[in-house]
């Protein structure tokens, strides 16, 4: 599957050197985790990414598009290597990048020593990126961790009545900004979190954890994704696991839906919150799903794109269409296309995205459950749709910063 993604990019720059060479190219950089736990959401984010290259073009005026990708593994250090590369070695002009929460906050911070770049986030969700001493030269398209729970709490206490839940999540600042999220408005609304498990990235035997859950809950919270989501429903089903299950956005989009096995059967019914819903029926999300399809056999890619195709699709859609608007210009450190892309208001498959003065994007977000289409595939059906969502959850700026930043500790549950 990789190879072949990789291969469409080799191809295309291999075309653009043969058929442009009296022309000027803009070179950017981009990553993805195509190593480690969280593979398979890389590999559909760049699936996204080349949807949109598909849909877009790669000209900006006479102007061709020149991409290289590198890979990561979600932690800061790859992170920050393969960015390093791609600016030292490949001279790489834009980065889009990067996918996980904590490189982001590293690639957010290493774009600060190199002032004269423009870094496009391609996925990364952590709070911090953005929220804490943001770069002037990074831009986020999505929204974070937090904004992509809202709803899911009032959803879980006034509509299926949970008062008590556990959480099981990943112990890295992605997962953290989830949960921080969902406590926030589940124990805003008289809800009881009684119970917080992590687990590290790459966690084979969750058994103990399993052993550890409360039964005196209404349900679990996964805040888990690739290689994790898939052992733990796994082992959950063997351990004979009933219980009501809520799921963070990357534990119910297609990289589980979609995986081999009947273990993800267990997340029938499962309440969760995202940027995104499979069965959303607005023309502009059809038209990407669409897209996304017809880019590639049944057999490369998931019966609907995933929230990491989504995001590189947008992050891809928000670097053309402003570099479209400056006519390519890189003049004066970017400054016309730093500006340019300050102002973009994106009508993105997933709703409209503008951002706020620390370039983080205000979007929109759906409650979902996951459902059987009755020929065995699992997807995400919209159950409510939130918009304008910003990242600070529609709290009173001074009061949200009193919180506290996203930990395993924090937020308190209780009413703020």
């Amino acid at each position: 599957m990789l190879k072949g993604s990789l291969g469409l990019i080799a191809l295309s720059g291999l075309l653009m050197s043969g058929t442009a060479f009296a022309q000027e190219k803009i070179k950017v950089g981009v990553t993805a985790t195509l190593e480690g736990t969280y593979t398979v959401l890389g590999e559909d984010g760049i699936r996204g990414f080349q949807t949109a290259l598909n849909v877009l073009g790669k000209k900006v005026g006479d102007k061709e598009l020149e991409f290289v990708i590198a890979s990561t593994d979600a932690t800061p250090d790859s992170a920050v290597r393969a960015v390093r590369k791609l600016i030292e070695q490949d001279k790489v002009q834009i980065l889009l990048s990067p996918l996980s929460g904590d490189e982001g906050i590293a690639v957010k911070n290493f774009a600060k020593t190199h002032p004269e770049l423009t870094f496009i986030n391609a996925a990364s969700g952590a709070q911090e990126t953005t929220y804490v001493d943001p770069a002037p030269n990074f831009f986020r398209y999505n929204m974070d961790g937090a904004q992509w729970q809202v709803g899911l709490g009032k959803y879980a206490y006034d509509t299926k009545g949970y008062r008590k839940i556990a959480t099981v999540g990943e112990d890295y600042s992605f997962i953290y900004t989830q949960v921080f999220g969902l406590v926030l408005e589940f124990c805003g609304a008289g809800g009881q979190v009684t119970n917080r498990q992590w687990v590290p990235l790459g966690t084979k035997d969750f058994a103990s954890v399993i052993a550890a859950l409360p039964d005196d809950v209404d349900a679990i919270y996964l805040g888990l994704g690739g290689g994790d989501a898939v052992n733990f429903l796994n082992q959950y089903q063997q351990a004979g696991g009933k219980a009501h299950l809520m799921g963070g956005s990357i534990m119910i989009d297609q990289t589980i839906l979609s995986s081999k096995g009947n273990a993800k059967n267990a997340l029938i019914g499962t309440l969760a919150a995202s940027g995104q819903a499979d069965t959303w029926e607005d023309p502009g999300w059809q038209k990407f799903v669409k897209d996304y399809q017809d880019a590639f056999p049944p057999n490369k890619r998931f019966p609907s794109p995933s929230l990491l195709a989504t995001n590189y699709y947008g992050s891809t859609m928000a670097l053309i269409l402003a570099l479209r608007q400056v006519n390519g210009d890189l003049s004066d450190n970017q400054s016309k296309y730093k500006a340019a892309l300050a102002k973009i208001e994106l009508d993105a498959p997933n709703g409209k995205i503008k951002l706020d003065s620390n370039r983080q994007a205000i979007g929109t977000n759906f409650v979902t459950e996951v459902v059987d289409d009755g020929k065995g595939a699992l997807f995400s059906k919209v159950v409510k749709v939130i918009p304008n969502v910003n990242q600070t959850l529609g709290y009173d700026p001074a009061v949200f910063a009193k919180i506290g930043l996203p930990s395993r500790t924090v937020p308190e549950c209780k009413k703020y």
